[in-house]
């Protein structure tokens, strides 16, 4: 069984490498999806795979890489086609 979830990820998370983190921890688990900025300042994240690997990232997305400061991070079930792999945009 396949789950996906969209993410919108709130605080310092941009100029700090967390989509480039997101990529390489979503790859380590198997999960694929993408991460991308937004104009205000928060980054849009999709992830699809395994149950237990999209929890995984969820949690994750919480700590982020060293730089990064999450105040929130907002999850909701979603219908999106995942692409192939993890990317970044």
């Amino acid at each position: 069984m396949s789950l996906c979830e969209k993410c919108i990820v709130h605080g310092r998370v941009q100029g700090v490498f967390y989509r480039a983190s997101t990529q390489q921890e979503a790859q380590r688990h198997g999960v694929n999806g993408y991460a991308r900025n937004l104009a205000d300042g928060s980054v849009e994240v999709l992830l699809c795979g395994d149950p237990d690997a999209v929890g995984h990232m969820k949690a994750w997305l919480w700590q982020g890489p060293p730089s990064a400061h999450v105040s929130e991070v907002v999850c909701h079930l979603c219908d999106d086609e995942a692409p192939t792999g993890f990317v970044t945009k």
